[in-house]
């Protein structure tokens, strides 16, 4: 869904009724794609988002925290310099271009007052933000364009700033019903009515163009050509109903959400083209629509690409270590066979005295079998009798000692297996940058990440656990990774709390906190409930979650972190989607 320039009117409008004569307060940059600009005056303090990510390029009013990173970017040093303190003078926007200049009255080096403008343009991928200086030059953006970039519009420090190409569409600011009319009848016949206007409109949405087709037909599909008496005055009545909507600003922000309970559209008309397949909501302002519209959608995008290079680090090593089991344990079915090596060496030794050097096999019964059969034995015609049993013996010890060897370095890898598995599990469940941050230092710890000695960098901490409240009042805390399990188990719980684990599955540790009380079936079936759910069964219908006193759970010498063992426990079965 993108912001069109008629909905980003009315942004303008809510903007200059909070932000005109305020002044910038602070300024950061949370990624590489957004701004946040805070503004105070007398009467109020606000912030506003900046955002140039191609699949929700926007600006408004936020109530929104962002995390910010420890080092601030390059761009946002800069706005810092030149418009910490600047007041906010105006609000541009051409037409209904979907861009908004902001007019800043800032003091220079030499103490003059200068007019520094900072243009939010959106355009999908090619939106993006820039700061002009009195002269109209660009003075520095978030997305640098040079040649190899684009021939037609340069966005490069020093050089002028130019408005986007127009677009040969009719403004509903200046064009009226006629001049509609005359434009659809110009496009092919076949064309869509809701296509067909949104080829010919400026500034406006898909989901615009198609409600208002889905008023002149009245649910039915249209064409431009097909349009009766009738449906023409419908088309003329609604657009110009909305052209003056549009024209004084009068809109009411509202959005569309799924069944699945997801935010799908939003306008600043009323949209009734889903029918009953969604619900219109309508917003207290157009800033708290689009916070609420982009909220899920962006966190999980920006953890989607924050996690990314943990996902491929995880996903490598598993491979590798996948791969180097099923070598070592078909390794491990050759040593199998090394009885054979035995049997083969006793059965020489034992008849020594019968066998001659120089011979490239012999058949000697086996009296292990029962009853004793034939064996053909391969020997080495250099080696003597008693030389070729010895061959046997010593390879029947190699085979054996490798056995042992494989043994003991499956077993390793199938436990650094899952431990991968439980900071996957980890991953997958985190939700802010500071869970990833606790994650990459996890790893870094463990040698999966290799910490560059130039770079001096604070070994991130170890938050607190998550915190719940039982039904019946006791608390249970939660483990967002291993770190915080060990912390968990280990440090913060008495020895009286119980502890719980879903069996055999990656999970958070989790403890029910009993303050020296007897915990309730209320509580104990909540607890293992909440350690479903923070599991990577939580999905699952019937989840058996073990559970013992903190007093039986130990941790292993030189074990990796979260991993613990634990005796004297019962199992539980819970659904965790309760």
């Amino acid at each position: 869904m993108a912001l069109d320039g008629a909905f980003l009117r009315h942004i303008k409008k809510e903007l200059e009724g909070v932000l005109l004569e305020a002044r910038v307060d602070k300024i950061h940059q949370p990624n590489r794609e957004e701004l946040v600009i805070a503004f105070r005056s007398r009467e109020t303090a606000c912030k506003v988002l900046f955002s140039a990510r191609a699949n929700s390029a926007r600006v408004h009013l936020t109530q929104i925290a962002l995390e910010n990173p420890k080092q601030p970017p390059m761009l946002c040093m800069l706005l810092r310099k030149k418009l910490l303190g600047a007041k906010l003078t105006a609000i541009r926007q051409p037409e209904l271009e979907r861009l908004l200049h902001f007019d800043f009255d800032s003091i220079d080096e030499l103490g003059d007052h200068v007019t520094l403008t900072l243009t939010m343009e959106i355009m999908g991928r090619y939106s993006n933000i820039m700061l002009t200086g009195p002269d109209g030059k660009i003075i520095d953006a978030l997305k640098r364009v040079d040649a190899e970039m684009s021939s037609q519009r340069l966005v490069l420090p020093g050089l002028p700033y130019q408005l986007p190409p127009p677009q040969d569409k009719l403004c509903m600011l200046t064009a009226g019903p006629s001049e509609l009319s005359a434009a659809l009848k110009a496009l092919p016949r076949d064309m869509e009515l809701s296509k067909a206007l949104l080829t010919v409109l400026q500034g406006v949405s898909p989901v615009v163009c198609r409600e208002l087709a889905h008023r002149v037909g009245r649910g039915r599909e249209l064409t431009a050509f097909t349009l009766d008496e009738e449906q023409q005055f419908r088309l003329s009545y609604f657009y110009q109903r909305w052209r003056e909507t549009v024209e004084q600003v009068s809109g009411t922000p509202h959005m569309v959400v799924n069944l699945q309970k997801k935010p799908q559209d939003f306008s600043f008309t009323d949209i009734q083209q889903y029918g009953t397949s969604a619900v219109v909501r309508q917003a207290e302002s157009f800033s708290q629509l689009l916070d609420q519209f982009y909220l899920e959608r962006d966190t999980l995008e920006r953890m989607r690409v924050r996690e990314q290079d943990l996902l491929r680090l995880l996903g490598t090593h598993s491979e590798r270590l996948a791969r180097k089991i099923n070598a070592q344990k078909a390794e491990l079915e050759q040593c199998a066979q090394r009885e054979s090596l035995r049997v083969a060496g006793d059965l020489l030794s034992a008849n020594l005295y019968s066998l001659e050097k120089g011979s490239s096999q012999v058949q000697l019964e086996n009296f292990y079998a029962d009853p004793p059969v034939p064996l053909t034995i391969s020997l080495d015609p250099a080696l003597t009798p008693n030389q070729n049993a010895q061959k046997y013996y010593k390879e029947y010890r190699k085979a054996k000692t490798a056995e042992e060897k494989l043994n003991e370095q499956i077993d390793l890898a199938g436990k650094e297996l899952v431990y991968l598995d439980s900071v996957l599990d980890a991953l997958a469940r985190a939700e802010n940058e500071r869970d990833l941050a606790e994650i990459r230092a996890e790893l870094k710890e463990q040698g999966y990440i290799r910490s560059l000695r130039s770079k001096k960098e604070k070994p991130a901490g170890i938050s607190e656990p998550l915190s719940f409240t039982t039904s019946d009042g006791f608390t249970v805390l939660v483990g967002r990774n291993n770190r915080q399990n060990d912390k968990l188990t280990l440090k913060l719980a008495n020895n009286n709390d119980v502890w719980f684990h879903v069996k055999n599955i990656p999970g958070s540790h989790t403890v029910l906190v009993t303050d020296g009380r007897s915990p309730t079936p209320t509580a104990m079936e909540e607890a293992a409930v909440l350690a479903a759910q923070h599991s990577k069964a939580k999905g699952s219908g019937q989840v058996p979650v073990d559970y013992t006193q903190v007093r039986h759970v130990s941790k292993p010498q030189g074990s990796r972190p979260g991993m613990v063992i634990y005796v004297n426990y019962k199992t539980i079965y819970v659904n965790p989607t309760e």
